[in-house]
């Protein structure tokens, strides 16, 4: 087994988890609903009025944030994707089919749902760690 300690980035991780926490907290405080990605994301197909300027700037605040933190802190993470088209994109549909029938995603379930001590949250979020976890050790150390 080989750990790439180049990788590991402590200090840009908890920053990042500082950030994720505040945002959350801010956001159950001000909008009185769980901060989660894909609800926020499929709010975008159905609109209600005075949703559309914020979805978007949250998912354009996802889609830049790398670039930000290039631009202000000079970080630039190495990212190197060793996957098809094709599997990403069924990944990708996985993803989507499993946060519609979990009722929630990762961000959702994992930040905002464990804070505040849901148990079904708990549930979802050990069910996708123990999937991706399965799929991990499957995919390296059963087919490889």
């Amino acid at each position: 087994m080989h750990i790439d300690w180049t990788a590991f980035t402590p200090g840009p991780a908890l920053f990042g988890g500082v950030l994720l926490g505040i945002a959350a907290a801010l956001y159950i405080h001000f909008h009185g609903r769980i901060l989660g990605i894909s609800g926020i994301v499929s709010g975008l197909l159905r609109l209600q009025k005075g949703d559309l300027f914020w979805r978007i700037c949250f998912v354009l605040g996802l889609l830049t944030a790398s670039f930000w933190a290039g631009f202000l802190f000079d970080f630039h993470p190495a990212q190197v994707v060793q996957a098809e088209w094709g599997a990403l994109i069924l990944a990708g549909l996985l993803v989507g089919f499993g946060a519609h029938y979990g009722s929630g995603c990762t961000s959702g379930h994992g930040i905002c749902g464990l804070s505040r001590l849901s148990p079904r949250s708990l549930v979802a979020t050990a069910s996708f760690m123990g999937a991706g976890f399965f799929t991990v050790f499957v995919i390296r150390h059963v087919l490889s």
